[in-house]
């Protein structure tokens, strides 16, 4: 007798496996679960896919193709935003799979997946440049890189929001982004914290630790890695910290105390709504120029760590977030919380993929431009 697989079960996989790595992280999702999730077996799993990273190959391929496909239609900056938001509510995981996943994937396909997204921006640069002659090529590529961002931060809500009220919003974030004015942009000069005079041997591994960590992975980096980083060796790394697990918590929790110092603290100094909101996001896009790799490793390797040290940094996260929206909603008070949070989503994810995104990352007036760029999809232009 011929058994026959039901329609579409490839679809239905990749969508539980999608969701399943969306939540969890990549590591934290087994072939079992995903299975499960199915209503199938371990093994009848494995008759459609090799294993793990095909399957996460495949959720990314999907999303990606849909990008294309909608992309490859599009004649005017409107139709992109159409079709940037569709793919950011059609396909929600997509943004954080591709920020946070897919760095795991062979280098192969890592780098196939980069020329697909550049290949995506040069299609969305034609029509932006189309609309607007008087932009050069880098200052387009900043703005179409920036609205792709924005969308992607709505992978980032906790909650799923109403989908055509999304969409509607995502729209009008990319609108706002593409319209942005680049021209007289100034070098940064952004305030900075003042250096310690000395570092001690554990400030300097946590500082080694978050920039390893963030570039190659916390399973890339051996422990002799880190003390080499600081001039010591391997082992002594265990005089400091328990673990490398240990010194991964400790890593994201002393970055997470010097944006929440830096940022609350230009927040709480400023006069009223206005000028906390924007203070607050010149504290928030001085301390990303500073800080890339923290923004990088908390993107990318809180899923790592122990519950109760996951807990903390979700739950920060949550405080942070919930700050910036009653802010928001302070100086637009016609925004509802649903509106603002992916209004601020959008600003988060904007500015942390902006300082990570060569060659846009080392432009000199990249903290202005982020300014101009933040204010646009907050609404306070």
């Amino acid at each position: 007798m011929v058994v026959r697989r039901p329609p579409g079960r490839r679809a239905q996989i990749l969508a539980v496996a999608a969701d399943r790595f969306h939540r969890s992280g990549y590591h934290q999702v087994s072939m079992t679960e995903v299975a499960a999730g199915v209503g199938i077996t371990a093994p009848a799993l494995y008759r459609h896919f090799r294993g793990k990273p095909e399957l996460l190959d495949r959720t990314l391929r999907l999303g990606l193709d849909a990008l294309a496909d909608g992309l490859r239609g599009a004649r005017s900056t409107a139709e992109v935003g159409a079709a940037l938001a569709a793919v950011a509510v059609a396909h929600r995981p997509l943004g954080t799979l591709v920020q946070r996943d897919a760095r795991l994937l062979p280098s192969a396909r890592r780098a196939a997946l980069r020329r697909e997204l550049r290949a995506d921006i040069a299609l969305m640069t034609a029509v932006l440049r189309a609309e607007r002659p008087e932009l050069d090529e880098p200052d387009a590529q900043l703005l179409c890189w920036s609205a792709l961002s924005a969308c992607a931060g709505l992978s980032y809500q906790s909650a799923a929001p109403q989908p055509r009220r999304a969409e509607a919003l995502l729209r009008e974030l990319v609108a706002a982004v593409l319209a942005v004015r680049l021209d007289g942009t100034a070098p940064d000069a952004l305030p900075e914290p003042p250096e310690p005079r000395s570092r001690a041997r554990r400030e300097e591994l946590l500082a080694a630790a978050v920039r390893l960590f963030h570039r190659h992975g916390f399973d890339n980096v051996s422990t002799d890695r880190l003390g080499a980083a600081v001039g010591i060796s391997g082992p002594s790394v265990y005089r400091h910290f328990d673990s490398k697990a240990h010194l991964l918590a400790a890593s994201l929790v002393r970055s997470r105390e010097r944006l929440w110092h830096e940022v609350d603290g230009a927040i709480a100094a400023a006069e009223g709504p206005e000028r906390a909101l924007a203070a607050g996001l010149r504290g928030y896009v001085g301390f990303a120029l500073r800080n890339g790799d923290y923004l990088g490793a908390m993107l990318s390797e809180t899923e790592r760590l122990a519950p109760p040290d996951r807990r903390a940094a979700v739950d920060f996260r949550r405080d942070f977030l919930r700050t910036w929206v009653e802010l928001l909603r302070g100086v637009r008070p016609e925004q509802d919380a649903a509106a603002a949070r992916i209004r601020v989503h959008a600003l988060f994810a904007l500015v942390n993929d902006g300082v990570r995104n060569r060659p846009h990352s080392d432009r000199p007036d990249l903290g202005d431009c982020l300014l101009r760029l933040g204010r646009a999809v907050l609404g306070v232009a």
